[in-house]
């Protein structure tokens, strides 16, 4: 029997082999659940899965404390890094160093704000240059479908990108205009061809264009200019157009519940559909912004608490499929601060490091065991991207691991958060959850090494 064979069987004996690390401890989160256990790897990769006690040996050995769970890193599909073109928003190094103390280790990275967007192949080198010698957890890409790069997709996808993203309204930035409904079937037509992925911003433009501009510090007349209908009516459209080509589509940062009925439909109809929902639509309510606080500004907005009760029953029930961040950081003079205006404000809120904390003091509060959170957070993430390696303790994936202690408790300051602009809708809030470590491939991130890797989707 070979060393593998040996391995994958578990029948290694107690010290006949040596691995790069064991981690041994009463709490880690395997696909079985949580249990008393020990993990051996080697070459980056987990190659043994015990009950604790059997003393596997390695080079290194770590010991998850009574209060921590070992769980796998998270996988955060929607991450706003805007380096190059915009690294005064976000860049690379300080993104992924707040990934690794949220307990994220692998990103996707989006393909706007960056300048030039990902929308060919010479800028995803660019942007993999970028991104090169400043990863401090895994970093893949997205590309962009914008209306005249439709030569450009199957080029993207050969190089490795997860998808394709598309909006139906204007992005933010001139840089990558939107696409109405037609061409984004037209894209779809394409993306099927190769059996890529189209991941849609769902808001309609034409709605937006008619509601209440948003203007002043209240934070009702910024909601009331993204009103559900836009949102409702996009996602109709993506679900129209996914059933008809027959391409796979995911609905991005789903906040409005209206939608919630037509996506469990469409879903068991058969439509190859994929929704994801972000920490700020399930722990924050419209009714507790603050006028002038344009840190919770963010498109589409968040809704009030009878909405975020039904975005968290719609992830109970299987109708969303994952949490993802959506961290969408600008410089502090953006977010307007000063003024306080909700119409002149970028909108988008900073939050990869505290994701996990976030889900986990509300999802404590509905009964929601830490198992399904990391399902939410990490496995289907995961699978989302086809990342079949990532998401999960077992064995043959990759060694990448959160130490997280569920019972301790911190406050939120933002100037001991790592990403680059320190404001943040969760300053002074009080969570559960502390993320004390990562591993990317077995190592530690220690902050100081770039040790993370860019990844494609044809390795994955």
């Amino acid at each position: 029997m070979s060393i593998n064979e040996a391995v994958e069987r578990g029948t290694t004996g107690s010290t006949e082999l040596e691995f790069d690390l064991v981690i041994r401890g009463e709490r880690i989160l395997t696909t079985s659940g949580i249990a008393a256990h020990e993990i051996g790897v080697r070459d980056g990769k987990i190659v043994a899965i015990e009950e604790l006690g059997k003393n596997l040996q390695g080079a290194r050995t770590i010991d998850v404390s009574e209060d921590e769970v070992l769980l796998p890193g998270l996988v955060d599909t929607h991450v706003h890094v805007n380096e190059p073109g915009r690294t005064e928003w976000e860049g690379f190094e300080s993104a992924t160093k707040a990934a690794a103390a949220g307990g994220v280790t692998t990103i996707v990275d989006m393909p706007l704000n960056s300048i030039p967007p990902t929308v060919n192949l010479e800028a995803l080198n660019i942007k993999r240059d970028a991104a090169s010698t400043k990863a401090y957890v895994n970093v893949g890409f997205w590309g962009g479908a914008i209306p005249g790069n439709k030569e450009d997709l199957k080029d993207l996808h050969e190089a490795g990108v997860f998808g394709f993203k598309c909006f139906l309204l204007h992005s933010g930035v001139d840089e990558f205009p939107s696409l109405n409904v037609d061409e984004m079937e037209e894209d779809m037509e394409v993306l099927k061809s190769f059996d890529s992925l189209m991941i849609v911003h769902a808001e309609d433009s034409d709605i937006i264009d008619h509601a209440p501009e948003a203007s002043g510090g209240k934070y009702s007349g910024f909601l009331d200019s993204r009103p559900r209908d836009a949102e409702n009516t996009a996602i109709a459209q993506v679900i129209e157009r996914a059933r008809k080509t027959g391409v796979r589509a995911h609905v991005l940062h789903l906040s409005s519940s209206d939608a919630l009925e037509m996506i469990r439909e469409a879903k068991a109809e058969g439509v190859k559909l994929t929704v994801e929902t972000c920490p700020h639509y399930l722990t924050l309510l419209a009714e507790e912004i603050p006028d002038g606080a344009t840190a919770f500004k963010c498109c589409p907005p968040i809704r009030e608490s009878s909405n975020r009760e039904l975005l968290w029953q719609g992830l109970q029930d299987g109708v969303i499929d994952c949490i993802v961040s959506d961290h969408s950081p600008s410089t502090i003079d953006l977010k307007d601060v000063e003024n306080g205006d909700f119409g002149v404000a970028w909108g988008g809120v900073a939050s990869l490091q505290l994701g996990l904390p976030l889900i986990w003091t509300e999802a404590k509060k509905r009964g929601i065991a830490l198992e399904q959170v990391i399902e939410w957070m990490s496995a289907k993430p995961s699978a989302l991207a086809g990342l079949a390696n990532k998401g999960a303790i077992k064995l043959g994936n990759d060694a990448d691991f959160a130490l997280f202690a569920p019972e301790a408790t911190f406050e939120v300051d933002v100037n001991k958060l790592h990403h680059k602009n320190p404001i943040s809708p969760y300053q002074g809030k009080t969570l559960a959850g502390v993320v004390r470590s990562a591993l990317v491939a077995g190592a530690d991130v220690d902050f100081k090494n770039p040790n993370g890797k860019l990844i494609r989707r044809d390795e994955a």
